[in-house]
């Protein structure tokens, strides 16, 4: 029997205009989606009628399936012959695990293509205007999870500060221990951040603060998932602010 091919797709961060050509052919034509919870609706309903769709979705504490048992599900109907297509919010490659399905196919000997994704954090900071890096405020950008094993023992000194901005995917649940562990690196309690909560949506939302203030801001706002924190100077600049107004006004 011939095998299947496992496509590891992006999703991007939401909106259906922002996915990949490729992506959207994918998806278009696919008779099995196994997909993120993070992957928005409006993609899902591109599907064909008669697409089997496979829900594996992840939340804090609560995995439909373990991470071992996806990349099981994904081999097994890839070797029973039917391609499959792993349909992943942002891109497959960070903070999607694409890498452990990868290594999962290829150990099986199945063929695996990866079609990459907008991720997160650039279709966030460009929805918002913010620039990543800007000649006047950053030259770095570093991308670290907020929610993983480890966290308080892992180093971010330097990540963030003086012409740097660092994004945290995942980080609502956490954002306590984030504040603390940046100011304990020496990072200043007034320095500037914005976290954004259902980027390239149409209920997405903009909140600008500090990062000693960052635990209020997601408590007080009742800031849910999916969201990033970004943190650094840019988030201050005044065209991003001009760009969250726009959004406003025209709500």
């Amino acid at each position: 029997m011939e095998q299947g091919t496992i496509y590891l797709v992006g999703a991007g961060p939401g909106d259906p205009d922002l996915l990949t050509l490729r992506a959207a052919r994918l998806i278009e034509r696919a008779t099995l989606i196994v997909h993120d919870g993070l992957v928005d609706p409006a993609i899902l309903d591109m599907a064909r009628p008669d697409a089997r769709l496979i829900s594996v979705a992840k939340k804090r504490s609560k995995h439909t399936l373990p991470q071992e048992d996806i990349n099981a599900l994904l081999v097994r109907e890839a070797l029973a012959g039917r391609d499959v297509v792993r349909l992943k919010g942002g891109d497959p490659f960070i903070f999607g695990r694409g890498g452990e399905e990868m290594e999962a196919a290829r150990a099986c000997g199945v063929a695996v293509e990866v079609v990459p994704g907008i991720t997160a954090a650039n279709g966030a900071a460009a929805a918002s205007g913010i620039a990543l890096t800007h000649r006047e405020d950053a030259s770095i950008v570093s991308f670290v999870a907020g929610q993983c094993k480890g966290l308080s023992e892992q180093n971010w000194a330097g990540l963030a500060g003086q012409g740097r901005t660092l994004v945290i995917y995942m980080g609502v649940k956490t954002a306590p221990q984030i504040a603390e562990k940046l100011m304990a690196d020496g990072l200043a309690p007034d320095m500037p951040l914005a976290v954004i909560e259902k980027a390239c949506r149409t209920d997405m939302r903009v909140l600008r603060g500090c990062l000693a203030g960052l635990p209020d801001l997601v408590e007080l706002e009742a800031v849910e998932s999916p969201a990033l924190i970004v943190i650094g100077h840019v988030t201050a600049r005044e065209d991003a602010a001009l760009v969250q107004f726009a959004q406003e006004t025209a709500s």
